[in-house]
């Protein structure tokens, strides 16, 4: 077994027997530092309690989105003391603009994504990315990504868990999540459009 799957497995062994709580607490500090997503969680406890799926991912998408803010609060905190130490100040506050400009687009995606979440929250944070679109972002790129699962946990019961574990699935994911972003950008240039008439 590998060190990854190890730890997969001490993960489950760990925080399962904790039902919903245990799911909470692996959801809130996947999100900041973890390397184990909640997912494996979120599966097995949803396959073992379908009647219950729905209410799992809220936890996992509220306690994920509180766990990313918390990986805010470290890039915030710690950007003036690891940053400018190997990164010029100017290059810093591009980096900050461009995080506000496209930054949100960025923590959806990797909400929603197997991208890893919590690199992007810390990024976040250290790029000063506003934090009421942060937090919206979050919730709902992570939401769309556990409801989704939780969707396909009922309709697909234990078979889920082999299309999960597909390598093409997260391929398929991050072009859904691209498909989404570019049908919200086309709405909302539309209706720009349709209001500047």
């Amino acid at each position: 077994m590998t060190v990854f799957g190890s730890l997969i497995e001490w993960t489950e062994v760990t925080f399962l027997p904790y039902g919903p709580l245990g799911l909470f607490v692996l959801s809130f500090i996947e999100a900041s530092f973890f390397p184990i997503p909640p997912d494996i969680l979120l599966i097995a406890m949803g396959i073992a309690n379908p009647d219950s799926v729905l209410l799992y991912a809220l936890i996992v998408t509220v306690a994920s989105t509180l766990g990313g803010m918390l990986g805010y609060g470290i890039g915030y905190a710690g950007e003036h003391a690891i940053l400018e130490k190997v990164v010029s100040r100017r290059n810093i506050e591009r980096v900050h603009k461009y995080f506000e400009k496209y930054g949100a687009w960025a923590v959806f995606i990797a909400g929603f994504t197997p991208l890893p979440y919590k690199v992007f929250t810390i990024a976040s944070g250290i790029a000063y990315l506003n934090f009421k679109k942060f937090v919206l972002a979050s919730f709902f790129g992570r939401g769309l990504r556990f409801f989704a699962e939780a969707v396909l946990i009922m309709m697909f019961g234990a078979q889920v868990r082999a299309f999960i574990e597909n390598p093409y699935f997260d391929a398929i994911t991050i072009a859904v999540g691209v498909i989404v972003i570019l049908a919200i950008v086309v709405y909302f240039k539309s209706q720009s459009r349709h209001h500047n008439r």
